[in-house]
């Protein structure tokens, strides 16, 4: 069997992203009501499989299984849009606008608040 590489690097593909939360269930609502998630399964244990548009989203409390302090959390998850205005407003009368700027001069940004302290960064490419 041979393995792709990238330079002196093994190709790598993200297999999820997770999320530590005091309350799953309000985390998970979330992304599901404001955007568009849909929920996989659920644990027994209170956790919930997320599909974010294909990318697999865990959400869980903190395991007691776990001997490691549990204490980090995603800073941003930047979201590609094509109608970033109208995503943006639709959005807005739900969620907390933080910050609008523009990145890198090509790239309009939106920062919006998400549960647990994790901003949803929308980006769209400037139109010409």
């Amino acid at each position: 069997m041979t393995t792709a590489r990238r330079g002196d690097f093994v190709a790598l593909k993200l297999n999820h992203l997770h999320l530590k939360t005091g309350d799953p269930d309000r985390t998970a609502r979330f992304y599901v009501d404001q955007l568009g998630a849909k929920i996989v399964s659920q644990s027994p244990g209170g956790g919930y499989h997320l599909d974010l548009h294909g990318l697999s989203l865990n959400v869980t409390n903190s395991s007691g299984r776990q001997a490691r302090e549990q204490i980090h959390r995603v800073e941003h998850m930047a979201i590609h849009s094509d109608e970033l205005d109208s995503h943006v407003a639709k959005k807005a009368q739900d969620i907390q606008t933080l910050e609008q700027s523009t990145a890198s001069g090509r790239w309009r940004v939106c920062l919006l608040e998400g549960p647990d302290g994790v901003q949803l960064q929308f980006v769209e490419a400037k139109k010409s």
